[in-house]
């Protein structure tokens, strides 16, 4: 038996539960990992609430990292014993112990504890596709990047200056701003207190960005459109401030031919080998001291709730992980 935190309805944090599961053996294709913690991530809000809608009773969450049981006929990258982490489909990851594919778990190397692994996953894989496999960036090219002091931000801050390309960053208060900054950022701006859009304008003498990567959506989807130049690409990646409502595509055009996409990770990891491929490249990034993964807020698994309430907040910083 595993202790779960599941919903039985959509709805606030008020609906998890804690409950004892049985974990059961791996198939073929599957691994049975007992966790040591698990990371926190606005989609988990968005299935919890029902923007994502889920099929219910369900048990949330989509990365951990733990060591590896057992592992089913046909795995071959993992063995029992392995320290691994992940950021995979189906959700389940707020458990003591599940079974799960095994073609989206990764060998976790000594060098990074099950903390950094559980907090990495999947923001750091969605730094690396957006980065390296979203548009073309170069050294010497500049990036908005909205809630930069976020889990998903101070990576892509650090990423950015190791890769030689300059990013602008937004966040909510002036210590934000500045925790940003330190990890990384050319400049940040407080959008409670300017126009994000005048000073980004400002900061690359009218020209605009070359790339714009916004998980907040609603609030500053208009703006980030603004904040680009001729041929530039808008990255819609998340929703925190809500979804984006429809565009007019003639927009793009009339603000110098734009592109769009609305990526998701497990699009990109969804073949074997590609992601652990990009797995191995936040890995070095981290080994080498390039990416340090801050974990500013940790809860145990039994207060997922409140950990939940924090997290739509926008209280906290850095990483958030549940303890199991």
């Amino acid at each position: 038996m595993a202790r779960t935190a599941i919903i039985e309805a959509h709805g606030g944090p008020e609906e998890f539960r804690i409950v004892d599961r049985e974990v059961g053996d791996p198939g073929p294709g599957e691994i049975r990992i007992a966790h040591k913690a698990c990371g926190l991530n606005f989609i988990d809000v968005y299935q919890r609430t029902g923007l994502y809608p889920m099929q219910l009773p369900a048990a949330l969450g989509m990365e951990a990292a733990g060591i590896v049981e057992a592992v089913g006929e046909g795995v071959t990258h993992l063995a029992p014993g392995d320290r691994a982490a992940y950021a995979a489909n189906p959700p389940g990851a707020y458990t003591e112990a599940r079974v799960m594919p095994a073609a989206q778990v990764c060998p976790l190397p000594d060098a990074i504890s099950f903390d950094e692994g559980a907090a990495m996953m999947l923001k750091g894989l969605t730094v690396q596709y957006l980065f390296h496999r979203t548009t073309p960036l170069v050294c010497g090219d500049t990036v908005l990047f909205h809630a930069a002091a976020g889990g998903v931000g101070l990576i892509a801050c650090q990423w950015a200056k190791s890769e030689g390309i300059r990013l602008i960053g937004t966040a909510g208060t002036d210590e934000k701003c500045r925790l940003a900054l330190d990890h990384g950022a050319d400049a940040c701006i407080n959008y409670r207190d300017e126009d994000f859009v005048a000073r980004v304008r400002e900061l690359t003498d009218g020209a605009g960005v070359d790339a714009v990567m916004d998980s907040v959506g609603k609030d500053t989807f208009d703006g980030s459109l603004d904040c680009l130049k001729p041929l530039g690409m808008m990255i819609s990646f998340g929703n925190a401030s809500g979804p984006v409502p429809p565009v007019n595509i003639g927009v793009l055009g009339q603000k110098g031919s734009l592109k769009i996409t609305r990526p998701t990770l497990f699009t990109h990891v969804a073949q074997h080998e590609t992601c652990q491929q990009m797995a191995a490249m936040l890995f070095d990034k981290v080994t080498s001291g390039a990416v340090k993964i801050r974990i500013d807020q940790r809860f145990a698994l039994e207060d997922v709730a409140e950990a939940h309430r924090t997290l739509e907040a926008r209280q906290t910083t850095g990483q958030t992980i549940l303890t199991v």
